[in-house]
């Protein structure tokens, strides 16, 4: 009777495992349990989607019998040109190719701007290079559009959805990036150009002695570290911008730093008086924060000359954001010489929400300053926290508030000098600024996607509690797992034992 019963429970269970594999087949589901949900597709990418109005052919170039760590990426991939496909009623159509498989198809690659990459491998126990292929052309009628390569962990979602939104755009807006008054120009902010290209036709336009309004095609203005005083007819002529209902990103210099002369001043070019009828105070202060750059020191010991690196507290860099579309997905930014925002403004009719902020320990110093390059910095010199460094003003419409302005207390976080001379920035220092303008401009809520990816979390950046936490978390989870097991089969056996000895057991 037993064994019949036995039979009957396995003869169920094999029927349940088959009707829910025929039930999955028709049915998908899947679980974002990842902290900025990276693999659930926004609002923004469904919109595009379902507005496409031709097909759009995506052919992935992937390499093939990749490290796990790699592999991953095509995966990753796959699973989201299935939701593309799904979302867009088969408008995003895809293929995959391996470029290894023979030099035809990695000739194809190239010539639709898939770069290779060298990775290693291991092959029986030796170490070797595999040139592979992680990358995507797009095309949509005679338009094309590639992304050369996703990187592990990256913005994929953001990747492909700028593409597919490039392709299928008609009219970009028109961003100014005002110059005549000692502003950089966007040679020397190309990587903030390359990235604002994409959806945009971000040009600059030189205001004058003739030059006094802001063309009507221009929906957004930047005005970035102007060094020369701006004469009041172009204060004037940003008024009537905003009037019409423009929008403006500002980044001012209030002070600055010349390690010439080891002497930090501040600098006036009439901007800060004109925000300040705005409701924005930024005020002729350094922000100095624990957290911070370094400055290279020339030091002497004997007859040896050697470069020394210093923390410099003038150079803060930011790790702590607000909750904002400008701000999401940030980790850190680099803020030379910043100044504190404050907001003075009409609360009724704007809403200003500090977006960057410094650390724990900082503080604010009044300029002029002589800069003390060997000081032994201690925890008194930074008394206060959470200074504002930028932020986000929004006017409140007939129905809803809406963006207005974006102004932060450092100029040049996102210059890259000279392009001959250029220094490649910090990541999020091209996102924080490009991120500001989309979330003025763009109204596809593209904004979201470009930080969204797998964030970095180095264990030697958390507190020491944390870490130590974490780290005995790894050492005794285990071991109480495999004590739990064995207490849970010495009773489970010995129920059995004694089940054995019972009169009636069959």
């Amino acid at each position: 009777m037993k064994k019949k019963n036995s039979t009957i429970i396995l003869i169920l269970v094999i029927a349940i495992i088959i009707m829910i594999n025929l039930i999955g087949a028709r049915i998908s589901f899947r679980a974002d349990l990842t902290e900025e949900g990276i693999y659930t597709l926004s609002d923004a990418t469904k919109k595009i989607l379902s507005e496409l109005n031709q097909p759009v052919t995506v052919t992935a170039y992937f390499s093939e019998d990749l490290p796990p760590d790699v592999s991953r990426v095509r995966n990753d991939m796959i699973d989201l040109l299935i939701e593309y496909n799904r979302l867009s009623d088969g408008k995003v159509v895809y293929r995959f190719v391996n470029p290894n498989e023979s030099e035809q198809t990695e000739q194809e690659a190239m010539q639709n701007g898939i770069e290779p990459l060298l990775i290693n491998v291991r092959e029986k126990d030796q170490m070797k290079q595999q040139k592979a292929y992680l990358g995507a052309s797009l095309t949509m009628g005679d338009s094309k559009e590639s992304i050369p390569f996703m990187q592990p962990g990256g913005a994929m979602e953001y990747a492909l959805t700028t593409c597919i939104k490039k392709l299928s755009v008609t009219d970009k807006p028109y961003i100014a990036m005002i110059v005549g008054h000692g502003e950089p120009t966007l040679d020397q902010l190309f990587q903030v150009m390359q990235s604002m290209s994409i959806l945009y036709n971000f040009q600059a336009f030189k205001m004058d002695s003739t030059v006094t309004e802001i063309p009507e095609q221009f929906k957004t203005i930047a005005i970035v570290n102007p060094t020369d005083s701006i004469p009041q007819p172009h204060l004037m002529a940003f008024d009537r911008f905003l009037a019409r209902g423009g929008k403006i990103y500002v980044g001012l210099n209030r002070v600055q730093g010349d390690f010439q002369t080891t002497t930090g001043y501040a600098v006036s070019t009439g901007l800060e008086t004109w925000l300040k009828s705005k409701g924005i105070d930024i005020d002729e202060y350094f922000v100095i924060d624990a957290n911070c750059g370094n400055v290279t020191v020339q030091q002497v010991q004997g007859m040896f000359r050697y470069n020394n690196q210093i923390s410099f507290p003038f150079l803060p860099v930011a790790y702590k954001f607000a909750d904002h579309p400008v701000t999401r997905g940030l980790e850190s930014v680099y803020f030379p010489f910043a100044s504190p925002v404050r907001f003075i403004g009409d609360t009724t009719s704007l809403r200003f929400t500090p977006v960057v902020f410094s650390s724990d320990k900082s503080a604010v110093l009044r300029a002029p300053q002589f800069f003390d390059i060997k000081k032994q910095w201690t925890q008194n010199d930074f008394p206060q926290a959470n200074i504002t460094l930028a932020g986000a003003i929004e006017k409140k419409d007939s129905t809803r508030w809406s963006p207005f302005m974006f102004v932060a207390g450092d100029g040049d976080f996102a210059i890259n000098g000279p392009r001959e001379q250029a220094q490649q920035l910090m990541p999020d220092n091209v996102n924080l600024m490009v991120n500001a303008i989309d979330w003025l401009t763009d109204e596809t809520g593209l904004v979201d996607l470009r930080t969204r990816g797998i964030a970095t979390r180095p264990i030697d950046e958390l507190e020491d509690s944390t870490r130590a936490m974490i780290k005995w978390i790894n050492f005794l989870l285990p071991i109480l797992l495999i004590v739990m097991f064995g207490f849970y089969r010495f009773y489970r056996m010995k129920i059995i034992r004694n089940r054995r000895l019972e009169e009636r057991y069959e």
